[in-house]
Order: C-alpha cells, then structure tokens, then sequence
C-alpha cells in the first residue's frame, strides 16, 4: 500500500488540475500552465496503464496459455433475418461473438457465447463472393431522421425537467423511452456489411456505420493472421472460462447511446462549425484502378460516412479538386456523440483513399486530428498524408456555421438564387419557381431510390455550375441536368431554398409556426398549422405545398 502511495498523489494532483482548468477563464495567464500541467500528469498516468494493461487484458487457459484481448466493441449482426446487437472480442488466436446475459438486479453479469471462429479458420470472403451477399433491408433515412427527431425532443424534455427540479419518476421514464429510441437506431442505422467466413462453411454477417470501421477490425484480424496460428476446438470447460472472462477483460462497457452518459453527456456541446474538405490528386497508385476518396466523421470512436468524391477510372494518378462540406456528428444521434467543447479534442476527420469495386473496398484510410487552433482560421490549409505510399494531397478549412447559414440577398434581380420567391414566379408567371420544378422532377426520375439522397452531400464545384446555369437561364439547362449526378442536382436545390432572402415560411410568420410545432395537443396543432399556412403569399404556399408533396413521394 506504501509503494502506491506516490502514484496515488499524482492521480489525485490530476484530478484537481482538471477541476482547476475546468473553472479556469481562457484568457487568465495560467490556463496555458495548467494545461502544460495536466497534459504532463495524464501522460505520466498513461504510460504506467500501458505497462499494466497487458496484464490486465490476459486470461490463462486450463492449458496454461495465455490469450490477450485485443479489440473489442458492439457491432450488429444480421442473424436469421433480423438483427441483433452483439458484443464481439477479439482475442490474439480466437473472434468470439456474445451477448450479455439478462441477470437479475445485484447478481454478477455475464456473457452468453453464440459463436466463436479460431482465426487460423476465418476467411474473408473474395470480391465474387461478396456480389452474392444477400440483400439487406435498409431503414429509409426519413424513418430515421424521424426517430433523431423524437430522440432529440425526449432531451430536451429531460433537460426541462432538471431545470424545472422535476420528479425522478418522470426524468426516469424519459430516459427509459430514450434508450428504447436510442437502441432502435443503433440497431437500425448501420447498413455496410461486413462478413467473415470459418472455413468449415458457417458464415456471419455484421451491419457496420462506416468503411473505416469495417477496415479497422479487417486489419486486425489480418495482422494476427500473419502469425502461426493453428486450427482447434473449445471444450466445453474452455469456452466457459473464455466467454467467463470477457467481463472482466472488456475495455468497451457500455453500448453507445448517449443515455448511458451522466450529467451533462447528455447534452453535450455544439460546436458551430462546417468543415470543409478539398481532396486535391493522389500519386503512388501502383496499378490501375477505380478510386475515389471518402471523408468519415469519428466521435468517439464511432464514424459516420459525410461525403465521397467521383469515381476516377483507370488512372494512377487522380486529380479531384472537389470540395466537401462536412460537420460535426448530429447531437440527436446515439452513434455520433455530441463534440466536446473548443478547448478539447474534437475527435477525428477519417479520409480514406478506397478503391472501387463490388463492394467498395477501402484499402487506404488515415485519421486526421482536428486541431482547436484551427477552428481560428478561415483560409484553406493544405497537406499531404502518405498512406502505404500513396499521396494524398487536400485541403481543409472551418466555416462558421453562422456564416454557412446566413442569408444574403442577390444584389441583382436577373437570376432565381438569392432573389424573393414572389419576383421569380411573377418574372417566370409560373406558381412555382422553374428552378424547383426541374430539381425535383429529375430527383423522381432517378433519385428516389438513392440511398442518403439530400443528406449526402454534392460535389461544390457540380453544384456552383448548376447554380450559375439557372441563373442565367441557360438553355442547356436540361441537357446538364440529366447528366449531373443526383447528390449535386438535391444540394442545387437545399441551396436555392437556404439562399432565398427569408425562409420559405417567412420571417414574420416563422415564430408562430416554431409555437405551432410544440403544441401538445393534436387537434389544435392542426388548426393553429392550417391557419399559419393559410397566411402565407400563394408564391410560397403553393411552392411549400409541391414540396411536401415530393418529400411525401
């Protein structure tokens, strides 16, 4: 206990050195020392875990050998048709699948095995057998963004309720229906598959959120292989002693929805701010192939796909010079925490370099930690990462999402982008803009079935374009319409609406219809909305109107 004595003195210093910094202004001279300080304590804490962990990682089997855990984490496994959140580990010989026992309040929890493969017999499966994988029942992003919706309200409720010094009963219960609607689109909202085989002929499949986390845990797998690994079987004793031990030996413990957090995790804080990625070419490409470049979001270890440049074929040496607009994950969802504040760490921007194919594979990625200090400039930055030899040059900078969001008026009054609704139908005597209409009629030609169509974003350079042909009103309007991808022709559209000079619902009539929405009761949400949309101009009425009724399609 003696011996413990001086490393407990600098766990206890680091905990006050948190607190201190934590109540500590930005501008007082000795925030910087204290965060020199506190870095120097968490480092010194960390490299005394690194020396403790493989021990801690470790069970001894009846045999006398040791296995260590490597990796581990929830994944979605698609089983007999529907899918089941499984906790999946990783050991240095062994891939075992689990799922947490039901125990009754008080007892020890423990892990039930549903399947394990020796690695020495897991395979992946070739890119022919992969065009045979079934089919997999993708949730609609409007059901999702929906249940974000629902997820986001419970959260605000429950902040109301602290706030309010409501019951526990009720704050309870809120956070139960929470969790319910959390787990739900933690179940339901991975769609890349990810599939291993054991060469005696079983297979499984996994539903992942991203290719950076599919390569991840392809890579580690990998990696073990490459030892020399034998073939074997469990007894029943040995299965019971592994599967005992994953309890202990887990490093992820909860499943990651944002009701598992305390305090004030459960809000998070919102960093105002769009990231801007600019993929500029590669070289070191050693063979010819398909390739495009994709930009992931991680937060906190878990990513989520923001955009993908176009396909270059047949080249070793691409040249994109595509900007794409990125964020920070969406606070509504349990898979993308919120970002912590500007004065700490804001997770990490994943840009892989993958090769086209069926399934897309991504043979290249690298994280990029996004610096705070860089939230400070505006200009573009420019860097080059080296991955397995391979350039990749881009560009990079932070727009406010204030100044993204702000509305300027177009100085002129020829063109449709910036100019008021009610001027571009009486110049065009139409009762929707011609801009909307032809948007929306190729969107239903050949983008109803898009998988992300109007969340992931377009190519700027296609969008600005589209921009500058329909505001000159160009006759080649339709030509370049039908042969623009559908990801830019959706962002055309959400950027002639987020450039009007006010909202399609008005600015006067914009409050009201936020009270509207917030009615509790049914019947006079529906009146109060009916009404609202009644005092609109027939311009944005009947444009509001056609709308719906192509996001209803």
């Amino acid at each position: 206990a003696l011996l413990y004595k001086p490393i407990d003195r600098v766990t206890r210093s680091t905990l006050v050195l948190h607190d201190l910094l934590k109540h500590t202004p930005a501008d007082h001279p000795d925030y910087p020392l204290l965060q020199d300080a506190l870095r120097i304590s968490q480092n010194f804490l960390s490299s005394i875990n690194e020396d403790i962990d493989p021990r801690r990682t470790a069970v001894t089997t009846p045999k006398g050998e040791t296995r260590q855990l490597v990796k581990d984490g929830f994944l979605v496994e698609l089983s007999e048709g529907s899918r089941k959140l499984r906790h999946v580990f990783l050991f240095t010989d062994v891939l075992l699948c689990a799922k947490l026992k039901k125990t009754a309040v008080g007892k020890h929890q423990q892990y039930d095995c549903k399947w394990y493969v020796p690695l020495a017999d897991l395979v992946f499966p070739s890119p022919e057998e992969s065009e045979h994988c079934p089919q997999v029942h993708v949730i609609p992003d409007h059901e999702l963004e929906d249940m974000k919706m629902k997820i986001s309200a419970i959260k605000s409720e429950v902040q109301k309720e602290k706030a309010n010094k409501g019951q526990s009963r009720a704050i309870e219960r809120l956070k139960k229906k929470m969790f319910e609607n959390e787990f739900w689109l933690l179940l339901n909202s991975p769609a890349i598959p990810f599939r291993i085989h054991n060469r005696n002929g079983k297979s499984y499949l996994f539903l992942l959120s991203s290719d950076y986390e599919r390569s991840e845990w392809r890579e580690a797998i990998q990696k073990l292989q490459k030892k020399d690994l034998q073939a074997f079987v469990l007894s029943s004793v040995e299965l019971q002693v592994l599967t005992g031990s994953c309890f202990k030996l887990r490093t992820v413990h909860n499943i990651p929805v944002t009701s598992n957090k305390d305090g004030e995790c459960l809000l998070g804080w919102w960093v105002p701010l769009c990231l801007q990625v600019m993929p500029v070419r590669s070289c070191g490409v050693p063979q010819l192939a398909y390739l495009y470049c994709t930009l992931e979001v991680d937060s906190f270890g878990y990513f989520v796909s923001k955009a993908k440049t176009r396909v270059f074929r047949d080249t070793t040496e691409p040249q994109w010079n595509e900007v794409r607009g990125g964020k920070p994950p969406d606070p509504a969802s349990p898979q993308h925490l919120p970002w912590p504040g500007c004065r700490e760490a804001q997770g990490s921007g994943g840009v892989g370099l993958a090769r086209g194919c069926v399934p897309a594979e991504l043979t290249h990625h690298l994280s990029l930690q996004l610096d705070p200090q860089a939230v400070q400039t505006k200009n573009w930055h420019m860097d080059v990462i080296e991955m397995n030899g391979i350039k990749v040059e881009f560009s990079m900078k932070f727009t406010s999402r204030d100044m993204s969001l702000k509305r300027t008026p177009s100085k002129k009054q020829t063109g449709v982008f910036g100019v008021k609704i009610s001027v571009v139908t009486k110049r065009e005597r139409s009762k929707v803009p011609y801009i909307v209409r032809q948007c929306i009629e190729e969107v239903e030609k050949r983008g109803i079935e898009e998988v992300g169509i109007y969340r992931i974003s377009g190519v700027a350079t296609d969008i600005q374009a589209l921009k500058a042909v329909f505001d000159a009103n160009n006759k080649d309007i339709l030509v370049m319409l039908s042969d623009m991808d559908i990801n830019a022709i959706a962002g055309t559209l959400k950027l002639y609406f987020r450039e009007l000079p006010e909202p399609l619902l008005t600015d006067r009539l914009y409050p009201a219809f936020m009270e509207g929405i917030a009615l509790s009761d049914p019947a006079a949400k529906e009146n109060c909305m009916m009404h609202l949309l009644r005092s609109l101009p027939d311009p944005n009425l009947i444009t509001f109107l056609f709308l719906l009724e192509h996001l209803k399609r």
